[in-house]
């Protein structure tokens, strides 16, 4: 295995891992978007179910995801100590699939309550029984799209990660004709309208997890790890690995998901116009994030091989560089966002129509601040995944819970109810999250030392 023992090394490492993977980011969040596209042409009421029930799909899978994703500190560390690397990544990839399994019939199991879920927040009963109509089709969804988040684990973490990229490109494609024939009839197929849409994610997704086996059968780097022999056999104690490190990463993202989510329950409370200016500026703050998350992923990878090889030196320039890329773009993102607002959301909607002008207000604003939080989220979200290459999550999830929910809600309701700011304090406060949970990872990030994070190869 190559050893990068320079900072320009570490620096062309760090990009081609994390470009890759922040394009499959981005094309991903095109997947979903397609489903809105063809949703919306249902009407207001089948978009509302949609985004009801999708908010709560995404979670449970995200968050599962996030779970299983474990297994990628835990091969780029088989890979740095590179003895018995083989044997030991078939092990973590065989129970981060049986994994994946278990928490799958978890998230069935809720998606099956989500009717009684969404009346005892208050949903009207229509809305109730469709939601949990399109979640009875979109719940079978869940096996692989958190299986296939393990193999795109196995491909990124093994230097393959332009699979990850070409197979959600595939993904898009694939959607979009399923939504096509679904929802609306085509092709001689019946018009099944919302659950259609449900229907084709399921298609997308076992059209996923076949084609990353297909790779990895078909490359011969990836294929003599034959990750799907004797899959039956249990392995406790790396079940158990795991699970010790996966669970905190699945509550930090509940954490912050939670955060966001209230957020926007916030913004309906203060005006229907905030709260469409809101869903507006996050979207776009949202696309900005998928390149700092690809090099927080790419992050765990490098950080993750050196601290396998019990090389400290490798470690500190592998976690450093990355927060100095993603800072860097980051920066380029926030600029964007503070001297051209109506650009960007001119993608989105008719900046020039007078009825959009309060919208666009509020949207412009709240995009000066996410261009202050564009930085700290970067910061934390590459801080995380380094640690995470050190199989350090308990004490990060602690900073997350009490960072968000704690500065970060508390100032947004203070700030959004309180005073004057309304919509804007609701925004400042995440913001006040966000820089809060950065500083504190990158504090730990660089008292790893002294914190005893770093151990040689064992």
């Amino acid at each position: 295995m190559q050893r990068d023992t320079s900072w320009s090394g570490e620096f062309l490492a760090t990009l081609g891992l994390a470009g890759p993977l922040a394009a499959a980011n981005l094309l991903q969040m095109m997947v979903y978007a397609i489903d809105v596209m063809f949703v919306a042409r249902l009407g207001q009421e089948a978009l509302a179910v949609s985004s009801l029930s999708v908010s709560l799909f995404a979670l449970l899978v995200w968050s599962a995801s996030g779970m299983v994703g474990a297994v990628t500190p835990l091969i780029a560390a088989e890979r740095g100590r590179g003895r018995h690397a083989l044997r030991e990544i078939r092990r973590s990839i065989r129970m981060a699939l049986w994994l994946a399994v278990l928490l799958a019939i978890g998230a069935i199991a809720i998606c099956g309550e989500a009717g009684a879920i969404l009346r005892a927040a208050g949903e009207p009963e229509r809305i109730a029984r469709r939601a949990g109509a399109f979640l009875a089709v979109l719940e079978w969804a869940s096996l692989p799209m958190i299986a296939g988040s393990v193999l795109r684990s196995f491909v990124a973490a093994m230097g393959r990660p332009a699979f990850a990229t070409l197979i959600t490109a595939l993904a898009i494609a694939i959607n979009a004709l399923g939504n096509y024939a679904f929802v609306f009839g085509h092709w001689g197929l019946p018009a099944l309208g919302l659950r259609g849409s449900a229907l084709s994610s399921n298609c997308t997704a076992w059209a996923v997890v076949f084609a990353y086996a297909a790779a990895i059968s078909l490359d011969p780097r990836l294929r003599r790890y034959r990750l799907f022999g004797r899959w039956w056999r249990a392995d406790r104690e790396r079940f158990a690995e795991l699970v010790r490190i996966g669970t905190p990463i699945a509550l930090t993202i509940v954490a912050e998901g939670g955060l966001f989510g209230s957020a926007a329950f916030l913004m309906g409370l203060l005006s229907e116009v905030q709260l469409a200016a809101h869903s507006l500026a996050l979207q776009i703050a949202a696309f900005a994030f998928q390149l700092p998350m690809g090099i927080g992923q790419a992050a765990t990878i490098r950080v993750g091989l050196h601290y396998g090889a019990g090389d400290r030196a490798g470690i500190a320039r592998a976690g450093w560089m990355a927060v100095a890329i993603g800072v860097g773009f980051s920066l380029a993102g926030a600029g964007l966002m503070i001297f051209a607002p109506r650009l960007l959301l001119s993608a989105y909607v008719d900046v020039t129509a007078p009825a959009n002008a309060a919208m666009i207000g509020h949207a412009s604003r709240f995009l000066a601040v996410a261009a202050a939080f564009q930085l700290a989220d970067g910061a934390q979200t590459i801080a995380a995944g380094a640690l995470r290459g050190l199989q350090d999550t308990r004490v990060p999830m602690a900073i997350a819970l009490a960072g968000y929910w704690l500065p970060g809600f508390g100032a947004a309701v203070g700030l959004g109810f309180a005073t004057p700011l309304a919509g804007l304090g609701v925004w400042i406060g995440l913001a006040i999250g966000l820089v809060v949970v950065a500083s504190l990872l990158l504090r730990r990030w660089s008292r790893r030392e002294s914190l005893g994070l770093v151990a040689p190869a064992g």
